[in-house]
């Protein structure tokens, strides 16, 4: 063990011990969390507007403040942004995080300088806790990398603000910066590829141990690893490489491909950040990684002690005028929910876009099941990511396939006439040797996955799923035409229309 390692080893046992005080007693940290920050937020002009100071319980608040998304709320952020204070939360935001939306544009998050530390510590919280839990601490005497956006950052009426991901360069601690690549003035570098290339520069004869970061994007970073050396596998590199933290998608359809890559056992640190807050984070570990025997912990840990007021709303009726909403207490285990926060950045009945299921409740953790808006439904079978993934992987798996990327989208129209269908849009690293044989095995599973997808098969309403194999680099490709080539950016598992896959279909 090193000397940095340590003098941390201590803190990090401390902070697991706390992980497993707050985690025991999450509801009533719920109802602490719950009664700060309505009484924080109670003389904002979003507590007078909707009469904070006079509420008392959760049903009260329920009755108060609907569920909304971000065009519901953009009124109150514009007014932060023309310099107006006490609008959502008291003050002004430390930052604003910037994001892509749909509807309505770039989407600016607040940060308070309540909320901002617990960006960067629930972080930190996560990797010392892995440390206590597995004691696996080498990786702090060595070099770490994150993948991430550029740090710079503009400014909005005196308010910091950028992507959350280069937000948090600005987190990092200086005793951690030492250890911290790339550079700065690589970490600027807004083109993806060209980064990229810099970033091999700085990082190839150095001792890596810890790599953090989107998986679709490490994987180029690992490609370009092995091209530029050489090497067959990762750890001919870096042979001190031993944990990966990632956060964003879900990691199984990337699995076999980054462990072929990586080519030596690497521990695996799973988080759910978002701009509006650290939702989650992986706090239990299987035994040590090897290639295709890495041990999943069961769900992630939900962070009920950070300052957000989490909701749950049954994910099929989160598009009704008065749906269901339940706080931690109730919720039920294996049910698809919307997420819904209200945190002391001043988000109040704020719909993040995710779903998520309970497997737990002692204590609650949740996995990701997809998007409220990534589903197809274009004939009433309400399809999610969770079921599309858990109906590809096994067969892939079984079948010794490599995916690459994929999504889906519905065929309502086909031009080559007959049944409509779905059609599955994937890159393969190694294709199958029947794409016929592999689709109706990937159709079969998808059946005993969704009822209502399997009522309209056997009804000849949908005819069986269609795969088309796109050619290599195919999804990389389109998300470099959308300007979205590396940082955070996430190709989406589903849609129900065929804006991405007509582009797609250009590439086959």
């Amino acid at each position: 063990m090193g000397f940095r390692s340590a003098i941390i080893r201590p803190f990090a046992k401390s902070i697991a011990r706390s992980i497993d005080r707050w985690s025991g007693d999450a509801v009533k940290r719920q109802e602490k969390v719950f009664q700060h920050i309505l009484s924080a937020a109670a003389g904002t002009a979003f507590g007078r507007d909707h009469h904070f100071s006079d509420i008392r319980t959760y049903d009260e608040f329920k009755q108060a403040v609907p569920i909304r998304d971000y065009e519901d709320l953009k009124a109150y952020v514009e007014r932060i942004k023309n310099g107006e204070r006490d609008v959502l939360w008291p003050g002004l935001p430390a930052y604003f995080a910037k994001t892509p939306g749909t509807t309505s544009g770039v989407k600016y998050i607040p940060m308070s300088k309540e909320s901002t530390p617990l960006h960067f510590g629930t972080a930190r919280n996560a990797a010392f806790n892995y440390f206590a839990r597995k004691g696996n601490g080498r990786w702090l005497d060595g070099k770490m990398i994150f993948l991430s956006g550029s740090p710079e950052l503009d400014d909005i009426a005196g308010i910091p603000t950028g992507r959350l991901s280069g937000i948090s360069n600005h987190l990092v601690p200086a005793w951690l910066r030492t250890n911290q690549l790339p550079s700065w003035q690589t970490n600027c570098i807004e083109d993806w590829e060209e980064k990229l290339e810099r970033i091999v520069d700085e990082t190839v004869f150095t001792d890596m141990r810890l790599i953090s970061g989107i998986p679709p994007w490490v994987q180029m970073y690992y490609e370009r690893l092995l091209e530029r050396t050489g090497k067959r596998t990762v750890k001919e590199i870096f042979p001190n490489f031993s944990l990966f933290i990632y956060g964003g998608v879900n990691f199984e359809p990337y699995r076999a491909k980054l462990e072929e890559l990586v080519g030596g056992p690497v521990d695996y640190l799973e988080t759910y950040p978002a701009s509006e807050g650290f939702i989650a984070f992986q706090d239990v570990f299987g035994a040590p990684a090897a290639p295709g025997h890495h041990s999943a912990s069961p769900g992630l840990l939900l962070n009920a002690d950070a300052g957000m007021f989490f909701e749950f709303v049954p994910a099929d009726e989160i598009f009704n005028p008065n749906p269901a909403r339940f706080w931690l207490k109730d919720v039920e285990l294996g049910v698809n929910y919307a997420l819904i926060l209200n945190t002391n950045a001043g988000l109040w009945g704020y719909n993040i876009g995710d779903t998520v299921q309970f497997v737990s409740k002692n204590p609650y953790r949740i996995i990701v099941s997809g998007r409220v808006k990534h589903f197809i439904s274009a004939f009433g079978e309400h399809v999610i990511g969770k079921e599309v993934e858990e109906a590809l992987l096994p067969v892939a798996n079984a079948a010794g396939v490599r995916i690459v990327e994929f999504t889906v989208a519905p065929q309502v129209n086909p031009p080559e006439g007959g049944l409509p269908y779905h059609e599955w849009f994937i890159e393969f690293d190694n294709p199958p040797a029947s794409i016929d044989t592999f689709a109706l095995d990937v159709d079969i599973r998808m059946r005993s996955q969704n009822i209502y997808y399997d009522d309209l098969i056997t009804g000849n309403i949908l005819r069986t799923l269609k795969i088309r194999p796109l050619r290599r680099d195919a999804f990389r490709e389109y998300m470099k035409s959308q300007g979205k080539l590396g940082g955070q950016n996430k190709v989406p598992r589903l849609a129900n229309d065929r804006k991405i896959a007509d582009q797609l279909g250009k590439m086959r």
